[in-house]
């Protein structure tokens, strides 16, 4: 039994923060029925291409089942009442207003299922001056202050790759109140509508800046936060052969155990008496080895520092597997396999690693998915 194998969820949303968000609950047991246009959402399209569909498609995708359908054409919200009806979660992704121009607004299918829960995922929100904007997660970021910590005027930023407001400000806020929505509903037998941001959440990955502004008036320019380059115990250094090793050691005993290592001058050590000359000794001497080196010296010492690794090396890494981050297949239509995306839920509330999600294609009949 799995917490959510007596639900029905109805996904209408596409690209990255429904899609994820939806498998979340699909993996938690949950029967996700993805509404896509006739010829597929647009993540069916992203390269690379994987047998008969796309593998940003697969991983995303893996056990739920498809209806194509064009929710402009006459007869639509007939055609899918019945789905509406036994359904317990609809996710949407449209901007502001479509759904209710389209006849599937959260007050009509509320009419038809009191008990729905109905999430929109959106840049800005329902409602407010951006509402109707379109933007993607840099945009989310840029305008949440969350960029904004770790540039400094006039140097070349790094494209930062992590979506965070896709993921962070989008599916996790999606399924933590869809499943806070379902509570609640178990109380009051009614379901709710859902507003989801992702640029609501983008101050929350700013939490430490904001304390230190509303405490002080005075908040942290970039590169002046002490995790965002105004320490040199928590930033990136290079390796003599163009790599780069991560320092987290904030704490003393952390900080103590690197600075004896590297063989750090004793009066930098002091890091608060001149922060830019200490990193830029630690700078110069991390600069003198290899990766591989600091890798083999300073990973043992559980001194908060780390190698950076590229993606393959992660996913080669002995504890990622170990923790069976990999191990669930999405199996494409043609039946070549791959990993699906890696999802942060115990296993005890998951269907099991050895299972393989199928990924359907678009087009089923809404008769076979009642069935």
């Amino acid at each position: 039994m799995l917490p959510l194998d007596d639900l029905l969820v109805l996904d209408f949303s596409t690209l990255l923060p429904g899609p994820l968000a939806t498998l979340m609950l699909a993996e938690a047991g949950a029967r996700v029925v993805k509404l896509e246009r006739p010829g597929g959402e647009d993540m069916r399209g992203f390269p690379p291409k994987f047998g008969e569909t796309s593998a940003p498609f697969a991983v995303l995708n893996g056990g739920k089942s498809s209806v194509a359908i064009d929710l402009k054409a006459p007869g639509a919200l007939e055609r899918l009442t019945p789905l509406v009806r036994q359904a317990d979660i609809l996710v949407e992704q449209f901007r502001p207003g479509v759904m209710a121009r389209l006849g599937f607004g959260y007050e009509a299918l509320a009419a038809l299922n009191p008990r729905l829960v109905y999430c929109s995922i959106s840049g800005y929100g329902q409602d407010g001056p951006r509402a109707q904007e379109a933007g993607h997660d840099i945009n989310y970021q840029a305008l949440g202050g969350l960029l904004g910590q770790s540039l400094q005027r006039g140097q070349e930023p790094p494209l930062p790759p992590p979506l965070v407001a896709d993921i962070g400000g989008g599916t996790m806020p999606a399924v933590i109140n869809i499943l806070l929505a379902l509570r609640r509903r178990d109380r009051t037998g009614k379901g709710c509508h859902l507003d989801i941001a992702m640029v609501d959440a983008m101050p929350s990955f700013a939490w430490y800046g904001l304390a230190q502004g509303h405490a002080t008036g005075t908040f942290p320019q970039g590169g002046e936060g002490l995790l965002t380059g105004a320490s040199p115990r928590y930033g990136l250094y290079a390796t003599s052969d163009g790599w780069f090793l991560a320092v987290g050691a904030l704490e003393p005993k952390f900080w103590q155990a690197f600075c004896d290592d590297i063989g750090l001058a004793q009066p930098l050590r002091d890091d608060g008496r001149d922060p830019q000359a200490t990193r830029a000794a630690v700078a110069g001497i991390i600069a003198g080895q290899s990766a591989e080196h600091w890798r083999a010296r300073l990973e043992p010492l559980d001194c908060c520092c780390t190698v950076v690794r590229r993606l393959e090396e992660a996913r080669a890494d002995p504890h990622l597997s170990e923790r069976g981050l990999f191990a669930v297949q999405a199996r494409e239509p043609g039946g070549r396999s791959i990993p699906s995306t890696p999802l942060p839920l115990a296993p005890l509330f998951r269907r099991g690693a050895e299972a393989i999600r199928s990924v359907a294609d678009s087009g089923e009949d809404t008769a076979q998915i009642r069935d």
